[in-house]
């Protein structure tokens, strides 16, 4: 049975000149010194709340091996959510919610996402959320941008080879410097 709430969400963080990564994978431009002072401020409950309505996370190979190496410093960020990584490659799992699935895209939603969770998030990468909107199958975006300009690395959009519709659902601005895209993907 299909649930009727669910939806797969991309969830990216970027510069604002659309990168998502830098070429030595470093996070130091996570972290702002920027305060914006009509911005919002987001608590540790608030983050907490907000990721308990998460399902399950799907991600690429390569962000699956950056957040394995992150977290050998700061722990494994998607606690015990079930996650599932898209891969052809043989890559190690340590975890006893991890799942590899390397195979068609639609399959995995309709046979796999669509009858056991209600709220995916798609956590990276860039060729797999292009992938995911060419074929129609997210539902949202929300982008996170940081007050930053990295001038190189990798882009969140590059040649997506397609246009696509989107609507505005929502802005927050943080005290952070950070802001907050919520869109809907138009089908």
């Amino acid at each position: 049975m299909t649930t009727p709430t669910f939806k797969i969400t991309i969830h990216m963080v970027s510069s604002l000149d659309g990168i998502i990564a830098k070429k030595d994978n470093s996070i130091s431009w996570f972290e702002t010194a920027d305060h914006y002072e009509k911005g919002v401020t987001l608590t540790e409950q608030d983050t907490s709340e907000f990721l308990k309505a998460i399902d399950c996370y799907v991600m690429g190979a390569r962000t699956y091996e950056h957040a394995l190496e992150l977290s050998k410093s700061y722990g494994w960020a998607y606690g015990d959510t079930p996650t599932i990584v898209l891969t052809h490659r043989n890559l190690p799992v340590d975890r006893p919610n991890i799942e590899i699935y390397s195979g068609d895209l639609n399959k995995l939603v309709n046979e796999r996402l669509k009858p056991n969770y209600r709220n995916v998030w798609l956590a990276g990468g860039a060729m797999l959320a292009k992938d995911f909107i060419r074929l129609k199958l997210a539902d949202e975006i929300r982008l996170s941008i940081m007050p930053v300009i990295l001038g190189d690395g990798t882009l969140f959009f590059d040649q997506i080879g397609q246009e696509q519709a989107l609507h505005l659902k929502d802005v927050t601005a943080y005290k952070s410097g950070m802001v907050e895209l919520f869109y809907e993907i138009r089908k």
